[in-house]
């Protein structure tokens, strides 16, 4: 009887055993299956443009004795009524959220007073800025809370479209999502002649995308399920404005396009796929108009593009689906899949008439590698560049002022990445073996990176040599670089060696 009936228990056994591990499977599938559809977030054709686009102000300066261009910025805690009635606690730079615009000419000595009256330490980078490393605002330069930094430099580069904003080694992506972010705008004298839109406000303007949640009375920091790239927020915002709209009255149109948001990528176009003529990317002007509709930029990237409007006509700014080979998973787990309606232009019944556009803008500026001295190699991935993470107190390696380099950045992480580097502006010699296309052709100082996407880079470094202060190369997904996806070199005279990193704080 028991010989009978034990291989029947075990049958049951192994039965609810089954059921169970099905059970838990189809639990499991359920709950995987809705997470991935969950994760997709898309405004478009539900954002009602109520709200009038800030312009953020030209920032106040003046010139001292010695002729130095002085602007001073503050960083504060504050808070905004981004949605009515419901009041976020925010940072920004001389007010509640983001900072003023500041502007100078090349040629330019310029110094700005930095406050720091935040609860803790900060820094401020300029992004883009060809300048000292003692002044470049790097994780080395420090603001204590309650403490200034004075840094001055002489503005030598072409016209561009720059940003400054906080570099904290471990807390960038933090200071950043808060809303300490600006831009810094330089003209010269071919920006200031040629036929293109420069009416600050009116037919040329800021446009400083980021991606924001709110969770009561806070903007959210929480990074989502499965998403390895950092902060993905449900909601876009320009210049601190919520669906925003604005009235333009001019025939063309110059929208410089910053993405300050710390890990989205985003593919700007018109809701009607009209095209639109590029005309400058980070580090200035192409050396003529490149026609398309459709423009990828990733944290950091800035581009500067003329749109043609018709009289009475609305059309929007929109974030489109990423086109860059992610795979099913990566694609929506870092936001390919994403859409936005982001910003809205309404032309006024009657418009001003531009100029016609130039053909040719301004000529290369960077480097064409062809007097490369040396090829260095560069691995991504989330362990770090070239398998280290960052170390305060460890320069990578040296250049020698003057020369110029070819640096190969590999992803070979299964995640998007992008590369920027600090104080130059290289160019773009390839994407795998082919010519990079019009949006990398121009001067840049940040570049995107799908998985396994590799590109060749040509980079001067004209100085001033400082063996003992670094600049930062990292990925510029801010949480990346705040888990160690960042190295540092120095700038040495021919012959010359690396010192010995030391933090500079403010006083």
């Amino acid at each position: 009887m028991s010989s009978v009936s034990r291989p029947r228990r075990w049958r049951r056994l192994f039965l609810v055993l089954a059921a169970t591990l099905a059970v838990l499977l189809a639990a499991v599938s359920g709950c995987v299956s809705w997470v991935y559809v969950d994760a997709v977030v898309s405004t478009v054709g539900s954002t009602d443009f109520r709200n009038e686009l800030a312009v953020p102000p030209l920032a106040e300066s003046h010139l001292e004795p010695d002729g130095t261009r002085l602007f001073e910025l503050d960083m504060r805690a504050g808070s905004r009524e981004f949605r009515p009635g419901q009041v976020t606690e925010t940072w920004g730079f001389n007010g509640d959220y983001l900072g003023p615009t500041l502007r100078a000419r090349r040629g330019e000595q310029v110094r700005v007073r930095v406050r720091n009256n935040l609860p803790e330490a900060s820094t401020v980078h300029w992004h883009g800025m060809h300048l000292p490393a003692a002044m470049d605002g790097g994780p080395h330069q420090m603001v204590e809370a309650g403490a200034t930094w004075t840094p001055e430099w002489t503005v030598d580069q072409p016209g561009a479209t720059l940003w400054y904003h906080p570099h904290p080694h471990g807390a960038t992506e933090d200071h950043v999502r808060r809303g300490l972010a600006g831009m810094f705008l330089l003209d010269d004298e071919l920006t200031e002649t040629l036929a293109l839109p420069r009416n600050y406000g009116v037919d040329d303007l800021p446009v400083i995308v980021q991606d924001v949640t709110f969770r009561g009375a806070s903007l959210d920091g929480t990074h989502g399920m499965f998403h390895d790239v950092g902060f993905l927020g449900k909601q876009t915002m320009v210049n601190g404005t919520l669906t925003p709209y604005r009235e333009v009255g001019d025939e063309l149109i110059r929208l410089r396009l910053l993405n300050a948001s710390t890990a989205r990528i985003y593919t700007f176009g018109f809701d009607d796929a009209r095209a639109f003529a590029l005309i400058g990317t980070d580090g200035g002007l192409l050396d003529r108009p490149a026609t398309m509709n459709q423009l990828p930029l990733s944290p950091g990237e800035r581009a500067e593009i003329v749109v043609r409007m018709r009289p009475g006509e609305r059309t929007v700014l929109r974030s489109n689906k990423l086109d860059a080979g992610l795979g099913f998973w990566t694609q929506r787990f870092s936001g390919g899949d994403d859409t936005f309606d982001v910003l809205q232009l309404r032309a006024a019944a009657t418009l001003r008439p531009s100029p016609k556009m130039p053909e040719t803008l301004a000529p290369a500026s960077t480097p064409d590698g062809a007097d490369s001295v040396t090829e260095r190699r560069f691995e991504l991935d989330l362990s770090g560049i070239n398998g280290q993470p960052m170390a305060m107190d460890r320069i990578d390696f040296t250049v020698t002022r003057g020369t110029t380099e070819t640096w190969i950045v590999h992803n070979r992480d299964g995640m998007p990445h992008n590369f920027h580097i600090h104080d130059v502006q290289f160019r773009v010699l390839a994407v795998g073996e082919s010519a990079p296309p019009p949006h990398l052709s121009g001067p840049k100082d940040t570049v995107f990176l799908a998985p396994d996407a590799t590109v060749r880079l040509a980079v001067r470094f004209d100085g001033p040599a400082d063996p003992d202060t670094p600049y930062m190369y990292h990925c510029h997904l801010l949480w990346h670089e705040d888990i160690g996806m960042m190295g540092q070199f120095v700038v040495v005279e021919p012959g010359g060696t690396a010192g010995r990193p030391a933090h500079r704080h403010g006083h």
